[in-house]
């Protein structure tokens, strides 16, 4: 049988470096590359961000600054597949016998905590597309940051 997931990480570099992100699996990080293309265009990873409709909405007027709900302007099958990798992210940041503990896992389950399940799986959408910009831009694989001693 053909192996379509070793086809896709021989033809792509880029789409490999895309897998090491948590939440971003082979069908996630092949609909990115296939929808954004040049990574090179957005200046910003919070361009990136909104490109696919996962940051917030602003109406703001001299010093006032109001956000309100995600965009949802984006992409309509990516923005839900990131989505749903930021739920297994937070998932297995639950579970005590999942991976080791780091950065990222405490900032979403504190989030969730704090805001809900549903808040804290778009706001760690959010910085999955973050991470995402920053891995493809910079060349090179994802680091877990671990946790302050």
């Amino acid at each position: 049988a053909f192996n379509y997931a070793r086809f896709a990480l021989l033809q792509t570099p880029a789409v490999a470096r895309l897998l090491t992100v948590p939440g971003i699996g082979l069908i996630s990080a092949t609909a990115l590359f296939a929808f954004v293309v040049n990574v090179q265009r957005f200046p910003s990873a919070r361009h990136l961000a909104s490109y696919l409709g996962l940051t917030p909405r602003e109406r703001s007027s001299g010093n006032t600054r109001r956000l309100g709900a995600i965009s949802k302007r984006g992409d309509v099958y990516l923005r839900p597949l990131l989505i749903h990798g930021a739920r297994s992210v937070l998932g297995r940041a639950k579970q005590s016998d999942s991976a080791p503990r780091d950065r990222l896992r405490e900032w979403a389950t504190r989030v969730e905590k704090e805001r809900g399940y549903n808040k804290a799986a778009v706001a760690l959408a959010n910085k999955m597309a973050r991470m995402v910009w920053a891995v493809w831009r910079h060349d090179r694989d994802y680091q877990p940051a671990p946790l302050a001693a």
